[in-house]
Parts: C-alpha cells; structure tokens; sequence
C-alpha cells in the first residue's frame, strides 16, 4: 500500500509543479512528459528508501 500512496502523490505534485512551471513560462503543459517524469521520480524514490539502512531499534529496560 505504500508504494501506491507514494506513486499517488508523486504523480500528482509532479503533475501540479509542471502546470505551473509551464504556465509560468508561458508554454503549453503536456500531461504524457509529466506522466513520464512522475514514473521516473516514483522508481528513484523508491531505490533510494531501499538503499537507505534501517534504524536498530534496542529495548532498553
């Protein structure tokens, strides 16, 4: 479930930042290169918190 969640709000802040981006230089916004882009961050966020060790938890009494 998590991986859908991240994908979720990956596309959609993705999608958001290139509308204003694009409108801001006075260009058209194209939804299949944003689409593309959100993929393309979803997958490297995804190996990133792969790659990063998990904390040792230690019970301490």
């Amino acid at each position: 479930m998590r991986y859908f969640w991240t994908f979720f709000w990956t596309f959609l802040l993705i999608q958001m930042v290139s509308y204003v981006v694009s409108s801001m230089q006075g260009g058209t916004y194209n939804f299949m290169l944003s689409t593309t882009i959100a993929i393309v961050a979803a997958v490297f966020i995804f190996i990133t918190a792969a790659l990063l060790p998990t904390p040792e938890t230690t019970e301490e009494h």
